[in-house]
């Protein structure tokens, strides 16, 4: 009878174990994030657009390192070990074995993942004789902002695993670029089947990666669809689908959260927090970032060439007021363009207070005593560093008027407003900047060196060689008192020649089903699915 009883007992717990897995496996079938916007690109190496990343970077591809968010450290992704030679000049990657590319309709890989790939990835940023560099414009905005294409001196083949990138000089920030979500790790092969048909404008739309997800298809102002990759080399993926629904308004997203539509939302704004807590199925996640939102001046175009007129602009707005009608308590006044929570972070005396008598006294003074008439961009998606551009700028413009500046406010859809502020279109704009490494060059060099107004990535359209030149000493020292001394001096300069106005530093939110896990937010970088899951 006791045997009798346990084997019974046996089935049942059998039974009731498949019926679970067999649960988890239904529910594991899919998951729906919803998007703020269209993807601009599949390649990571030719946007910088924050909302395309956290699409593609870390779903489709992987990178040779990365950096860990809790110490700050590098990690070994495609690479398994790195070593920089004596002089700094080189560095030397050993190659992880075994890493397959993903196996679509309309690719099939005949070899795994080796340095070719990695040469051909790295040397499409600089060398004119790569197929690929002059494919859609040769322009690399990350890179070429921070200058990695201009470093590269040569990408040598040691062995089928082994690559050393030779530079012409030596930079503390190099290891730090190569890990970021830009730096992806492409594959050659695939190249070389495009070229033959003569489709190369396909390999920056149909991509193809090493990465947790497969590309399956997507629909403009409808969803992007990617399928598990069986063949991941970190591990085994649990999501069978993951699609992301575009869409735009940020009420909507909330709306299809509450109505189970979509399983995670992208920037839930300070106003919807409230809302969101009330409901048992869901949870906020919240992070402190590396991030800054600011108000870039067009420093090409008259009057705003006039520093007067952009100190005079700056005391006319309360910076306070928008605290509390944008972040609602969720962000921090911004003090400099870098967060306090960065090492090189200076809190700046000389910021720019509210007062619009001096603002007055500044426009009469460069001869706009009667005012004048300008535009504000305001960025139509919500993002970490201003949840509510256009609210943003009707505050502003209202401010404005009060001192004799009538203000325009211009929006577009968000993957035209970025073409067309490249193109410097724009009179001022609201944007912002969320960090991809802790490296305080990141907020530096992308945004406002020469380099990145010749890559339409400068909003401020500003090129100081003097500016320049400290973020070039800061580069050339391994000392990080030195490189915090010059970054302390660029964080100076920058309030003192006023090309953008720092604003705040926001708060990053993320709002999933409850039963949804693995989906970190880190405090720098964009958002990895790769161990997502439904319990």
């Amino acid at each position: 009878m006791y045997k009798l009883l346990l084997g019974m007992l046996s089935l049942c717990l059998a039974g009731c174990i498949d019926t679970e897995e067999k649960t988890l496996e239904e529910k594991n079938q899919g998951l729906v994030y919803c998007a703020e916007a269209n993807p601009v690109s599949f390649n990571p190496q030719v946007t910088t657009t924050g909302s395309t990343i956290d699409i593609i970077a870390n779903q489709l591809y992987d990178r040779l390192i990365s950096i860990d968010p809790i110490t700050a450290e590098f990690q070994s992704e495609l690479a398994t070990d790195w070593k920089i030679s004596p002089d700094g000049k080189s560095v030397t990657f050993t190659l992880r074995k075994g890493v397959k590319f993903h196996s679509t309709a309309y690719f099939t890989p005949s070899r795994d993942f080796n340095a070719d790939d990695v040469i051909f990835t790295f040397s499409r940023l600089f060398d004119v004789y790569n197929p690929y560099h002059f494919v859609g414009d040769a322009n690399y905005p990350y890179f070429q902002s921070v200058g990695i294409d201009q470093l590269i001196r040569r990408i040598v083949r040691v062995s089928d695993h082994q690559v050393r990138f030779e530079l012409f000089n030596p930079e503390s920030s190099f290891l730090a670029n190569m890990a970021t979500d830009f730096a992806v790790v492409l594959s050659r092969e695939y190249a070389m089947q495009l070229k033959e048909k003569e489709q190369l404008n396909l390999f920056d739309q149909l991509p193809i990666g090493t990465g947790p997800y497969i590309y399956k298809e997507y629909r403009r102002d409808h969803l992007v669809r990617y399928y598990r990759n069986n063949d991941y080399w970190k591990h085994k993926v649990i999501l069978e689908q993951l699609v992301y629904d575009i869409t735009p308004n940020g009420t909507t997203r909330i709306a299809k959260m509450l109505t189970k539509e979509c399983d995670v939302t992208a920037h839930p704004s300070s106003t919807q927090l409230s809302i969101l807590a009330q409901r048992d199925d869901i949870k906020v996640q919240k992070e402190t970032n590396l991030n800054v939102g600011y108000w870039a001046f067009n420093t090409e175009r008259p009057p705003f060439n006039d520093i007067r007129v952009r100190q005079a602009l700056a005391h006319a707005i309360d910076i306070e007021k928008i605290m509390q009608a944008v972040f609602y308590g969720n962000g921090i006044q911004a003090k400099s363009i870098l967060p306090p929570t960065s090492w090189a972070y200076k809190s700046q005396q000389n910021m720019p207070a509210f007062n619009p008598e001096i603002s007055m006294a500044l426009l009469k003074e460069a001869g706009l005593g009667d005012g004048f008439d300008m535009t504000i961009w305001a960025m139509p998606v919500s993002r970490i560093y201003n949840p509510n551009a256009r609210k943003m700028a009707e505050l502003m413009q209202s401010d404005l008027r009060k001192v004799g500046v009538n203000v325009s406010i211009v929006e577009y859809e968000w993957n035209t407003f970025i073409q067309r502020i490249g193109e410097h279109r724009h009179d001022s704009v609201l944007l912002g900047w969320a960090a991809d490494t802790p490296d305080p060059d990141n907020f530096f060099s992308p945004l406002l060196s020469c380099s990145a107004t010749f890559s339409g990535k400068n909003p401020a359209n500003w090129c100081d060689p003097e500016f320049d030149l400290l973020l070039t000493q800061a580069l050339d020292t391994t000392d990080l008192d030195m490189r915090k001394q010059y970054y302390q001096q660029a964080q100076t300069m920058l309030i003192d020649e006023l090309p953008l106005l720092p604003l705040a530093h926001g708060m990053r939110f993320q709002a999933s089903s409850s039963d949804v896990e693995g989906i970190p937010l880190g405090p720098f970088g964009g958002i990895s699915l790769a161990n997502a899951r439904k319990k």
